[in-house]
């Protein structure tokens, strides 16, 4: 009887002790989140100040649909009323041309006549050593918010409101400094992007749909994004942080207050937050705002050569072992990689000692080096291994560092024609040249690697190719192992192509 009391009092005991402890846990677990809290309460009372709602005039011209009638009237009763606050084009960007609430124009047109187009956007002002004046302040945004603007205006959180001016925009990366006439104004640090990791907090603060200083937040959900296909040069960290139209130039920001990023885009099918939001890393944009404010434009270098991934296909093809690394598909007459020594065919591994993950970081790489820096590539040429000094050129408005090259794989199928004088005129090549795809099977391996009529077929595994006959005993050649290497001619793009069946 006294055991069984004092195994009654025991788990008396012991069930008091676990409900103490389940509550500790939970009032702990409260407080954890508490804390979070504040440290977003904490880190938008020391951002919020420097960051800017930008309002965008522009002129267009535009055709009235009717009499009387606005381009922008809703008829299913917008809440916008007859105009959207941020703009035609600003709601095209996002939604596409057939955005909700945007009426279709109407057959009957009037003539043109111009109008003002209104957009609006985020920025922040930021700390620069470079090109500082005493009388003015930097703020860095995007370039999509303020193109062809005859206006901005800028507004702080505490009400004062500036007119602006473009310092620099950079349309390939999407970055542009514009600069108001006023000192002392509240500035953000730039933070090291190259130090952010993927599941980090990350808040965003800007002005979606109007809605000033908006608070976001969310995590890094991956670095190194560089085949979004939104920019030329593309670096962008990707965050689950809510970012819609109107947050376009915000910041950014970590835990430390410190821009990390400008937020650019979203990947949507709605138009609005999916989870999937795009920012600029701080790094590239430091460098892009200070040679806007150094210069009004921003220097590339160039190495004047065409690159495509080295795919599986491929690789077995240039019978290498490598995994990684990037295939020449062509090298620009007098070009610094024609100067060096570079090859159509080269495998890229390294560039100063670091491996070459894809091609997006490769490029942004070469294009951040001044002109005239020295570079080392390591290359695979013919199974061996090979050390190319190059001198970085500068590449002009019209060109770029390397033009990718896409590639496919599919099933094979399609017939090639000599190149008459008259076909080899009208391709601007040489007679011999090569040899025309006059017809592509639809479903085969051909079509759905790219290749169409009007292709030009230069080589196949690697030697040049005069005539059908030529290119029929070379493909017959390959039919034991199953796979072909073909270097194609689609206007001035050049690239390897391999086919398997």
């Amino acid at each position: 009887m006294k055991r069984a009391k004092a195994y009654a009092a025991s788990l008396t005991l012991f069930l008091f002790a676990a409900m103490s402890l389940s509550a500790r846990a939970a009032d702990n677990g409260v407080e954890s989140l508490r804390q979070t809290g504040k440290a977003f309460a904490a880190v938008a009372k020391q951002v919020s100040p420097s960051v800017v709602f930008i309002r965008v005039e522009s002129k267009a011209s535009s055709r009235s649909t009717a009499p009387f009638s606005s381009p922008f009237e809703s008829p299913n009763g917008s809440p916008f009323g007859n105009e959207f606050p941020f703009g035609d084009d600003f709601f095209r960007r996002f939604f596409g041309e057939s955005f909700p609430g945007r009426p279709q124009p109407k057959k009957r047109q009037a003539p043109q006549r111009e109008r003002m187009i209104m957009g609006q956007g985020s920025g922040f002002v930021f700390k620069t050593e470079k090109g500082a004046h005493a009388s003015k302040s930097y703020i860095l945004t995007n370039n999509h918010v303020v193109k062809n603007a005859d206006r901005i205006r800028v507004q702080f959180k505490d009400g004062r409101e500036f007119d602006a001016t473009v310092t620099g925009r950079d349309s390939h990366s999407d970055v542009a400094v514009i600069e108001v006439k006023a000192a002392d104004l509240p500035a953000l640090r730039l933070g090291d992007s190259s130090q952010l990791e993927v599941g980090e907090w990350v808040i965003a603060i800007g002005n979606p749909f109007g809605l000033s200083h908006t608070l976001t937040a969310g995590v890094v959900s991956a670095k190194g994004r560089t085949s979004v296909g939104i920019n030329d040069y593309e670096d962008f960290i990707q965050t689950d942080a809510a970012i819609n139209p109107g947050n376009s130039g915000g910041p950014l920001v970590n835990l430390n207050g410190e821009v990390v990023g400008i937020n650019t885009a979203i990947f949507s099918r709605s138009g609005g937050y999916m989870g999937i939001g795009f920012a600029i890393p701080s790094n590239l944009a430091s460098t892009i705002a200070n040679q806007l404010i150094e210069h009004g434009e921003v220097t590339r270098g160039q190495l004047g050569v065409v690159i495509q991934p080295l795919t599986p296909e491929l690789a077995k093809s240039f019978e290498t072992k490598a995994d990684k690394g990037i295939l020449i598909a062509s090298v620009n007459d007098d070009s610094p990689a024609k100067k060096a020594g570079l090859k159509q065919g080269d495998v890229i591994l390294k560039l100063n000692d670091e491996p070459i993950i894809d091609i997006g970081s490769f490029r942004n790489r070469v294009a951040l080096m001044p002109p005239g820096t020295s570079i080392k590539l390591t290359i695979l040429r013919n199974g061996k291994h090979k050390t190319v000094n190059v001198k970085v050129g500068k590449a002009s408005e019209e060109k770029q560092i390397a033009k990718a090259a896409s590639h496919s794989s599919g099933e094979i199928g399609f017939t090639v024609q000599t190149l008459t004088p008259q076909l080899a005129d009208q391709y601007d090549l040489k007679e011999g040249e090569g040899v025309l795809v006059s017809e592509v099977q639809p479903g085969s391996i051909a079509a759905m690697a790219g290749i169409r009529p009007g292709t030009i077929i230069l080589q196949v595994e690697q030697k040049p190719v005069k005539s059908a006959e030529e290119f029929q005993h070379a493909i017959k050649t390959s039919e034991r192992k199953k796979r072909v290497l073909l270097l194609v001619r689609q206007g001035e793009m050049q690239r390897f192509v391999a086919l398997s069946w």
